[in-house]
């Protein structure tokens, strides 16, 4: 890989995270983190792929038998962020947290059930039991429920599944309202920290499929905008938030900031450049988390050309307004896509169970 352009990225304030770990991937973070990776995601699509090889985990699974297979399954996924999070605990210290983060995500199947998520973050956080963790709770409503009551427990947490602004604009009400109640339990809250994964390939594939359906050339001309255009005005909202007078007298107690992050940045789409969702969301304090196929190609030809969202935010909004200005329901977008990332998130944790019942059978 070309140092130079990641390098770039990161000097444009944008943290890079790899969207992917396995068994076999831990070995090759020192590796990654040396070409500029500070940050490891996870969700149960990705895991549902590193199961696919159990040959990997025969001792950690005979330590697991007999054990209800949710809880073999925490375990090895467990067991995997602990390592990475250790290899990436040099980055945490030098960064004072920052960086350095590995996320573990709750089972889907409670997306809609905040006091059984609000649980499992606690299980999960203790399981792995190193301060660089990261839990993933998903932005449904009962999920900010389950952010507020986790952030104050002084669990830091990435939000997941963010496709609309009203629902960003939720998330980070949740979080600043669990600082509020971990400054009330008497926390250090400059210990705890946030980041609020705004979902983007995903939005740019379900509204060009719509924009296709109304077919006139006012709505053909905006396919493959929406996406970006989402994600800056995001940022928009973002700006708003954290540079309020509520954020700035928590910041005065050691609050930290909770940071974007672009997930789903992978193009899906063979027309588009395949960098597009790297390059044209650059600003600081981002994160982009890539898969590793994305990552590559934008150390090979990654163009960084300054802050590509902070000046683009006004005509990112007049783009999302031209949406409906076609005939196009957003909302209905982005709910489609909420309800359709949490199926898949299931879809992936059933693999995951047949995939450790075969190995434990």
């Amino acid at each position: 890989m070309s140092e130079s352009r990641l390098k770039q990225l990161q000097d444009a304030g944008v943290s890079i995270w790899l969207d992917d770990l396995s068994r076999s991937r831990i070995s090759q973070l020192p590796a990654l983190i040396e070409d500029g990776v500070t940050g490891v995601t996870t969700n149960p699509t990705i895991f549902a792929a590193a199961f696919k090889d159990m040959s990997v985990y025969g001792d950690l699974l005979d330590q697991v038998k007999g054990q209800p297979t949710a809880d073999v399954i925490r375990a090895l996924m467990s067991a995997d962020v602990r390592d990475a999070c250790r290899v990436f605990a040099p980055v945490f210290e030098s960064t004072n947290g920052y960086d350095g983060r590995v996320s573990i995500e709750v089972e889907p199947g409670l997306a809609h059930d905040a006091q059984a998520t609000i649980a499992q973050a606690a299980e999960l956080a203790a399981q792995v039991g190193e301060p660089n963790v990261l839990i993933k709770i998903p932005a449904t409503i009962e999920g900010l429920a389950a952010v507020r009551a986790t952030i104050a427990a002084g669990i830091s947490v990435n939000v997941t599944l963010i496709f609309s602004l009203e629902r960003y604009r939720g998330v980070m009400d949740a979080y600043l309202n669990g600082l509020d109640d971990a400054l009330a339990a008497g926390r250090d809250i400059s210990k705890i920290h946030s980041v609020a994964s705004f979902f983007v390939s995903r939005v740019d594939t379900e509204v060009d499929k719509r924009l296709a359906a109304i077919g006139t050339p006012e709505a053909l001309a905006l396919a493959g905008k929406a996406a970006v255009a989402n994600a800056r005005a995001a940022f928009g909202e973002y700006l708003s938030v954290f540079e309020s007078a509520r954020f700035r007298a928590l910041q005065a107690q050691g609050a930290n900031e909770q940071r974007p992050l672009w997930a789903s940045t992978g193009t899906k789409n063979p027309d588009y450049p395949d960098t597009i969702y790297v390059a044209d969301l650059v600003a600081s304090p981002c994160v982009n988390t890539m898969p590793e196929a994305t990552l590559q190609a934008f150390a090979d030809h990654g163009q960084v050309v300054g802050d590509t969202i902070t000046p683009e935010i006004m005509s990112a909004r007049a783009v999302l307004g031209e949406l409906s200005t076609v005939g196009l329901d957003y909302s209905a977008v982005t709910n489609f896509l909420e309800t359709d990332g949490v199926a898949k998130f299931e879809a992936s944790w059933n693999d995951l169970v047949l995939a450790v019942e075969g190995a434990l059978s």
